[in-house]
């Protein structure tokens, strides 16, 4: 019953995160053919055989990184250092949770700001009212909505009391399934159901809770990895491709290691996790390849790419501070096993900042 129940609640996240995933194939097609008097200038093109060759290379070195990055975690049980109980893992965590939350902060509110401010808009209403911090927010306050009603669905399926298995049956059950042994035998005496029920229902709660923070997490960067991926491929100027190849590699990388380590700690399916990291490692290549399918229609300053763009890079920006304030740094920041180590305390911090300073420094040249 426990199974059956924690495998609707990630179904529900799965089917949510499938309609994320068909909203990013229909975006390219919203961004093309606008008719703009803000039409980039072709002064900067490049030798097009040349600018080709850098564009395949930053596809293969971009899935490299994001794939690198994404696998480090999931490896835990061949590297003991990463593995969740261990306590580098935190400040490994800090570490990844900094990158996001700068990456949200840093490098894609800036964008959506510049997109949703352009002056290619219309100033009705575009210019009447602040879409890029209003969108934000309502991203925030949905993923947070999200969050919160998919937990509290698992949660009222596993703790109803009407659905709860009497102690003497889910005792007598277990036994012949060979799960859960409620009747135990051991130094401090003879213990039944409810207490052992209870914890691994704990167990499992926590289990969920962590599939769905990966879940909602990957939806947030893969919006802003397709944007990104597009935004390289129809990049015309090798000046322009250089510093984004550079900075896109290392981006996927850090990001890749922060969503990486909540995919561990979900203990998902070896299937279920490979399904996962192949899908980030392959969003911002995918969007490279669009760019460069699109790049003679594609119009950058555009209306429609502008809005478009701004109002996705908006949601994704929330999506992302929301996660890494929320569901990493202060999930770890509070958990008494932290705040009882000073050095462990002290560890996390210092990855925080350094995760934030690096990928912030990033933004110089992407």
């Amino acid at each position: 019953m426990m199974k059956f129940q924690a495998y609707n609640s990630t179904t529900t996240m799965s089917k949510l995160f499938c309609v994320c995933c068909c909203v990013l194939i229909i975006l390219p097609t919203m961004v093309l053919g606008d008719s703009c008097s803000c039409d980039t200038e072709d002064g900067n093109k490049s030798d097009p055989g040349e600018v080709l060759h850098y564009k395949l290379g930053s596809i293969a070195s971009v899935l490299v990184a994001g794939a690198l990055g994404v696998s480090l975690p999931l490896l835990c049980k061949i590297i003991p250092t990463l593995n969740p109980k261990n306590d580098i893992f935190f400040m490994v965590k800090a570490f990844a949770a900094g990158v996001i939350l700068a990456t949200g902060f840093v490098h894609i509110l800036p964008d959506a700001f510049e997109n949703l401010t352009s002056p290619c808009l219309k100033v009705n209403p575009w210019g009447k009212f602040p879409f890029t911090g209003f969108v934000a927010m309502l991203a925030s306050i949905g993923t947070l909505m999200v969050d919160s009603f998919a937990t509290g669905f698992y949660h009222r399926q596993h703790f109803n009391p009407s659905k709860q298995v009497p102690a003497a049956d889910e005792e007598m059950g277990d036994d012949h399934a060979g799960h859960i042994h409620v009747h135990t035998h051991a130094t401090h005496g003879h213990a039944h159901g409810p207490s052992s029920i209870s914890s691994v229902s704990s167990v499992t709660a926590e289990v969920i809770r962590q599939r769905i923070v990966s879940q909602v997490l990957e939806i947030g960067i893969v919006v802003h990895s397709v944007i990104i991926g597009i935004s390289l491929g129809t990049a015309g100027s090798i000046d322009t491709i250089k510093p984004l190849l550079v900075a896109l590699s290392f981006h996927q990388f850090f990001e890749g290691m922060g969503l990486g380590g909540c995919i561990s700690q979900a203990k998902f399916e070896s299937k279920s996790m490979a399904i996962m990291a192949t899908f980030f490692s392959l969003t911002t290549p995918i969007g490279i390849a669009i760019g460069m399918g699109v790049a003679s229609v594609y119009r950058e300053n555009g209306p429609t790419a502008l809005a478009v763009e701004g109002v996705f890079n908006s949601a994704s920006a929330g999506i992302l501070i929301y996660m890494a304030l929320v569901d990493l740094l202060a999930a770890d920041f509070m958990n008494p096993r932290l705040q009882n180590n000073m050095k462990l305390q002290l560890g996390a911090n210092i990855s925080l900042l350094l995760g934030a300073g690096c990928m912030s420094l990033l933004a110089k040249w992407g």
